[in-house]
């Protein structure tokens, strides 16, 4: 099992940037997979990024705005948002991966204002 615990949303204009955090109870090192969906309001959640032990993969749409990294030190997996645009609006989580179930964070607002 693992507990997770987003941070670093907030409210920011379009064009600016974001960096959120998603930190572990426990280390990181084992779990392959973590990433990143979001839901935006009256929507489905959706995918926005998935971190691996050695690679990372992005939704199409997102490619070049986002980037997500991991630090194993601190337990930590973050989301780098930057260019943002009213309709990244939403809530952002993040989600591990461990012995084929999922878990996942509580999630933090992030809010672009046009």
């Amino acid at each position: 099992q693992v507990q997770l615990v987003e941070s670093g949303g907030g409210l920011v204009q379009a064009g600016g940037s974001l960096r959120l955090s998603c930190a572990a109870s426990r280390s990181i090192i084992s779990i392959n997979s973590m990433g990143w969906y979001r839901q935006a309001p009256e929507k489905q959640r959706a995918w926005v990024a998935t971190i691996a032990s050695a690679s990372t993969t992005y939704a199409d749409s997102l490619k070049g705005r986002f980037s997500t990294s991991r630090d194993n030190a601190k337990n930590t997996i973050y989301l780098q948002l930057n260019s943002l645009k009213p309709e990244d609006t939403g809530v952002y989580y993040c989600y591990a991966r461990v012995a084929g179930n999922d878990y996942w964070g509580q999630g933090t607002q992030v809010t672009v204002s046009s």
